[in-house]
Formats: C-alpha cells, sequence, structure tokens
C-alpha cells in the first residue's frame, strides 16, 4: 500500500477499491463469524443477528452491544454506548472529506455509513485522489462479507467443532493489530495510548468502577482525550509546527 504522501494526483478507481477491499474482506469474514456465533449463543433470534449487522455495522459496537444485552442492560442503555462508541468515526469522515472535494452531496451519507476503522486506515493510507467508484468498493465487499459471516456463523454455530469456534474471535485482535503495528512504528505515542487504553479497561473491570458494558467506553473516551494532544504533538513535530 502506497504512502499517501506519495502522487496524490491520480484517480482511484473502481480496480483500486476492489483490490484494497480484499484484506479486509478476508479479515471480517471470520471475526462476523464470531459475531453469529456469540448472538446465537446470547439467544438473539438470526433475524436481529442479521439486522445487527446490516444496519449497524460496526465490529466492536456489536460486540459490546452483545455483551450489554447478556447483562439485562435497557435498550436505551445499549443504545446510548453504541453511539459513544461510533462517535469516532464522525472525526474519520471529518479525517476523509478534503479528499472527497467534488463528489456530489447525494453520495455522502452513503459513504459515511460505510466507514469503520479498517476502511477509513485504507483510504487515509491509500495514495492517490478519493473517488465514489473507489470508496463504494472499498465499503460494500466488506459489508457484504461482514453480513454473510455474521449469518453463516449464526447458522453453523452448532455444527462446528468448539476449537474452532473459540478461535474465530482471534481474527478481530488479528485484524486490529495490524492496523495499529504500523501506526506504532511511525509514532511511540500511538504504542503510550494502546497501552493505556488497555490498562484502563482492565481497571475499570477489574475494580467495577462502571456498569457492565461501560468499561470500553470509559478506555475508548479517555484514550482519544490522550490522543488529541499526543498525536497532534506527532503532527506538529513531523511538519514542523502548527503554523507551517
Amino acid at each position: 500500500m502506497a504512502n499517501r504522501s506519495s502522487n496524490t494526483t491520480t484517480t482511484l478507481g473502481l480496480k483500486d477499491g476492489l483490490l484494497a477491499a480484499f484484506p479486509v474482506v478476508i479479515g471480517y469474514f471470520p471475526v462476523a463469524m464470531a459475531f453469529g456465533l456469540l448472538a446465537r449463543n446470547t439467544h438473539v433470534s438470526l433475524a436481529d443477528t442479521a439486522l445487527f449487522s446490516l444496519v449497524v455495522f460496526a465490529g466492536a459496537s456489536q460486540f459490546m452491544a452483545l455483551e450489554l444485552v447478556s447483562a439485562g442492560v435497557s435498550a436505551g442503555s445499549v443504545i446510548l454506548a453504541t453511539f459513544l462508541l461510533n462517535s469516532r468515526h464522525m472525526l474519520m469522515s471529518a479525517s476523509l472529506s478534503p479528499r472527497l472535494n467534488g463528489i456530489k452531496r447525494r453520495w455522502l451519507a452513503v459513504l459515511a455509513f460505510g466507514v469503520t476503522d479498517e476502511s477509513f486506515t485504507v483510504a487515509s493510507l491509500t495514495a492517490g485522489r478519493l473517488s465514489v467508484p473507489f470508496m463504494l468498493a472499498l465499503q460494500l465487499l466488506p459489508y457484504l462479507a461482514w453480513s454473510a459471516g455474521t449469518v453463516t456463523g449464526f447458522l453453523l454455530g452448532t455444527v462446528l467443532p468448539a476449537a474452532v469456534q473459540s478461535s474465530l474471535g482471534i481474527g478481530l485482535y488479528a485484524l486490529f493489530t495490524a492496523l495499529l503495528v504500523p501506526e506504532i512504528r511511525r509514532s511511540l505515542n500511538a504504542l503510550f495510548l494502546a497501552g493505556l487504553a488497555g490498562m484502563l479497561y482492565l481497571a475499570v473491570r477489574r475494580f467495577e468502577l462502571l456498569p457492565a458494558g461501560w468499561s470500553l467506553i470509559a478506555a475508548v473516551l479517555a484514550a482519544s482525550a490522550a490522543g488529541l494532544v499526543l498525536l497532534n504533538d506527532d503532527e506538529s513535530a513531523r511538519s514542523g509546527g502548527p503554523g507551517e
């Protein structure tokens, strides 16, 4: 994958989007199967499980929502928690918007819905001018893979061996690790933030400082607040200061 700082005059097309989406599809499908299996074990119906992925399309939020549902948390609290966890996508969309200049407004809502951690990372690190065909391919294929994997995991949940069932969830950690490592190589602050989020999450869970399911939200918000300072300092240092 090319660095964004290289040639940015070439407009990315449908083929580029398909190629960029392929690794994400490979990572999404087994993780979505794990979600479908977990939803079945949480006694969520097949229709509701499918709607989780078709309407929400946010892996971390979906897993968190299942945890909240199993803990007996009210629907309003589940919706609020999902909103807070997904609020980071607003910043991601804002970050991509300068590279979407010239795209007609009717496409913006569609493209905003398809923004995930993975599609944002791929789009941000791919050199070239973003286009509607590129973004649709980058977002649609993973969306279909995530939805299909969810249904597959639900239907095959009772057929798969226990060892296979327990291993499916590893894909989620592998996917996030693959996204995190390149950033850590550029900045130790990213490593610090990842460690900070992990320690905060463990501390809140260990000492039961918050109701079930809210520990992840607390860790995300705290690490994000720290990231606003640390990562901004990184960008300023690389660019020679905020005035340049």
